[in-house]
């Protein structure tokens, strides 16, 4: 597993924040990898992969250039620069970086991110590798991010809101374990996991820790230095469909539209911040709903390691499905 020594300043000095540039890099290894994790981004991929397609047929450099850069286990590192934090910067200036990086620095990055192997040609000789790159990332934010870019920064806010109030209530260690279960996790000591992949150890000591959601299921590490260090990660809210599941008229006289949307959320589990993510209420409000649906013993609590988890009980799960006839 990958992880990172990180000291009591490096926490007290993290933040989370939004990068546009992180959302359109994730939305492009969707479109390339053509890899969803939920009906949403599935509707998503569907409706832009033609463009896509189009998109690179029309010039192969590009369509070999992304593969490479980002179709492998590691990132090249010119496409995923490290945020600086120092204030919130838009997607062209983000993007801008892309564009400034030196060829000779890019084929270095691919020959990184193709597994120390050689860079194939045309990519090897070609001049303009970063602004080829920085003009495809600006495809993909003017044609398939920009057009729902408000929605999405609103789940990605809402991402950060859950987040931070999960940190205040419970540390850093729950807020860690919760981020990317699965990769990211305290192991205490001073060690946070970011990976699964064997990785040697790097220190963190004394850098700028940011963390970074995006809408789409992809997740990443980047550092610049030993001065920088960045975790972007699938945020709880994701592309799911903006209302989530259809909340049945019947459930929602029963309990009422806010609360059965809670409900007919957890077929599988969640925790709370995840579901204030997912819904757009209120963390007061979420626990109170969750409150009714555990004491009406239709909703269940337990504990996956430092998280809580909520799902349906068999009355639960019942009471959803009769909705349909399931």
């Amino acid at each position: 597993m990958g992880w990172w020594k990180v000291d009591a300043d490096a926490l007290a000095g993290s933040r989370f924040l939004i990068s546009p540039l992180a959302e359109v890099t994730a939305a492009l290894q969707v479109l390339d990898l053509r890899d969803t994790a939920h009906p949403g981004e599935r509707a998503w991929l569907e409706t832009h992969l033609p463009a896509y397609r189009a998109r690179l047929a029309s010039d192969p450099v590009d369509a070999l250039l992304v593969r490479a850069a980002l179709g492998t286990s590691w990132n090249a590192d010119f496409v995923t620069p490290t945020p600086r934090g120092d204030h919130q910067p838009g997607f062209e200036e983000e993007v801008s970086r892309v564009r400034a990086t030196a060829p000779s620095a890019a084929v270095a990055d691919l020959a990184v991110s193709l597994g120390g192997g050689p860079v194939p040609e045309p990519l090897a000789s070609a001049p303009d590798l970063p602004h080829r790159m920085a003009e495809l990332l600006t495809w993909v934010w003017r044609e398939t991010v920009l057009p729902t870019w408000p929605k999405r920064r609103r789940i990605l806010e809402a991402d950060v809101l859950a987040r931070t109030a999960r940190l205040t209530r419970e540390g850093w260690a729950a807020a860690l374990d919760e981020l990317s279960p699965g990769r990211t996790r305290w192991l205490g000591e001073g060690r946070l996991q970011v990976n699964t992949r064997d990785y040697p150890p790097r220190s963190a000591t004394g850098a700028r820790l940011f963390f970074v959601p995006v809408t789409p299921s992809r997740g990443w590490v980047s550092w610049e230095g030993a001065e920088r260090f960045a975790i972007v990660y699938p945020c709880a809210g994701a592309l799911a469909d903006a209302a989530g599941p259809a909340v049945p008229e019947a459930l929602a006289a029963l309990l009422g539209s806010a609360r059965a949307g809670v409900l007919v959320r957890l077929g599988s589990p969640l925790s709370t911040s995840q579901l204030v993510a997912l819904t757009g209420q209120g963390l007061g409000s979420v626990g109170r709903h969750l409150k009714v649906l555990l004491d009406a013993r239709l909703v269940r609590r337990r504990r996956a390691g430092r998280s809580v988890l909520y799902d349906w009980t068999e009355a639960g799960a019942a009471l959803v499905r009769a909705q349909d006839g399931g």
